[in-house]
């Protein structure tokens, strides 16, 4: 389509929009305000930068696939995240490892990285408008080989985990204050058993000691904001996680910290969709890690299913968008990497769009008076109606490919850059 039929067709779908109630370009508005946090890892396999050809490995994260192109540097990396952003509309976010760090070739040990040794990150986000969120690298190191961190019972190596996670905080809060923009740091740690544990409470009773000891240096909430992750099991950890989603949520309550919701994390019957309303009553925030698991925490490339959807609707409806912060976490190495980027974030915006476009306040005002046969009709009539005329539209007006014409961008890069590599 030319951008005359894409505008006609916008015209069209803002009137059929209108007929139930819904202002397009008041959505349209809202939507450019939300960031999505692209994480690094998906560019290079969770490889990082510690060591050169490195590739991380344990405490449940794995890449699978061989595709070629993957970054090898940071250079790379950076340029494939920057062509992926290409042909995304809206301004968006980078989601960083501690991993990723820029250390001049000279070795760091986790638990004395410094600002300095990202400070060439800040400058290249800044001078491409990004913000960034940040993650300490509780895995793939000697000192986690045994598959405990944080909540080791050897008081040494809880230390050197909790002074990672203090450096950690540190690098965040400076990336925030040269940004102008809050960044997100996410703990996640892989602590558990493989077997049936005989003291579950231990380990849990450690963790909270060494979370309370990295937490407890105040930082300007303006530049910082700390999320606590839970997982479900992990390779390894099969039959006990220190870090269990009822641990977290205790936690985050009682220490008034942000929660992450991994789509992945659960059980495949538990669907975070219907936790979010939950949790933002009782968390001071929410950070999602969008995913897709396929039978397991598979990491699988974000598609446009009904979970995405029914996430991006509780977000919206939920009227909290400016306490929640939308991060993306999956890595699959069988396909293009830049492609994988662009599909799962692609989807992760038509998701709100879709949201945005629902009478949200209508279907409430039904559902109050007890009308379910208006809130189930209108909910149904809604599947139907034009918002991709509506999404065509946004990526013109944001100066982006539609339809498939972001592959053919994607697919040039390939055959121009990657297939050199």
């Amino acid at each position: 389509m030319n951008q005359n039929q894409i505008t006609q067709a916008y015209q069209i779908a803002k009137d059929a929009y209108a007929a139930i109630g819904v202002d397009v370009d008041a959505a349209l508005k809202k939507l450019e305000t939300i960031p999505i946090s692209l994480h690094c890892w998906q560019g290079d396999d969770v490889g990082g930068f510690e060591k050169a050809g490195a590739q991380l490995e344990g405490g449940g994260i794995q890449a699978t696939g061989n595709y070629p192109g993957k970054a090898r540097n940071i250079e790379e990396l950076r340029a494939d995240f920057l062509k992926a952003l290409s042909v995304v509309p809206g301004k968006h976010r980078m989601n960083l490892h501690a991993c990723y760090l820029d250390h001049g070739g000279k070795r760091v040990e986790r638990n004395e990285i410094e600002p300095k040794h990202f400070q060439s990150w800040i400058d290249w986000a800044k001078a491409n408008q990004l913000g960034m969120d940040f993650n300490p690298t509780y895995f793939s190191h000697p000192k986690a080989a045994d598959g405990f961190t944080l909540s080791h019972p050897d008081a040494g190596i809880r230390n050197f985990w909790i002074e990672h996670g203090l450096a950690c905080r540190k690098i965040a809060a400076e990336m925030g204050r040269q940004l102008g923009s809050t960044t997100v740091t996410n703990h996640w740690i892989p602590d558990g058993y493989k077997d049936i544990p005989a003291d579950r409470i231990g380990p849990r009773e450690r963790l909270i000691d060494s979370l309370d000891k990295l937490l407890a240096a105040p930082i300007d909430p303006a530049l910082n904001l700390d999320a606590v992750e839970a997982k479900l099991f992990g390779i390894g950890a099969e039959s006990y996680t220190t870090g269990s989603h009822e641990f977290y949520m205790g936690y985050a309550v009682s220490r008034k910290t942000l929660l992450t919701l991994d789509a992945g994390h659960f059980h495949p019957t538990e669907m975070i969709s219907d936790k979010i309303s939950s949790v933002l009553l009782f968390c001071p925030g929410l950070l999602l890690h969008v995913s897709r698991p396929v039978r397991w925490d598979s990491d699988h490339v974000v598609i446009l299913d009904d979970e995405l959807q029914a996430i991006a609707k509780e977000l919206v409806r939920s009227g909290k968008l400016d306490k929640i912060h939308i991060g993306l976490d999956y890595f699959d190495a069988s396909i293009n990497r830049v492609a994988a980027w662009v599909i799962g974030t692609r989807n992760m915006i038509k998701a709100l769009l879709i949201a945005l476009l629902e009478p949200a306040a209508s279907l409430k005002q039904a559902e109050l008076k007890m009308d379910y046969t208006a809130r189930l009709a209108c909910m149904e009539e809604l599947k139907s109606l034009p918002w991709s005329a509506v999404w065509d539209y946004y990526c013109v007006q944001k100066g982006v490919p539609t339809g498939m014409a972001w592959f053919n961008e994607v697919r040039r890069y390939e055959e121009q850059v990657l297939s050199k590599r």
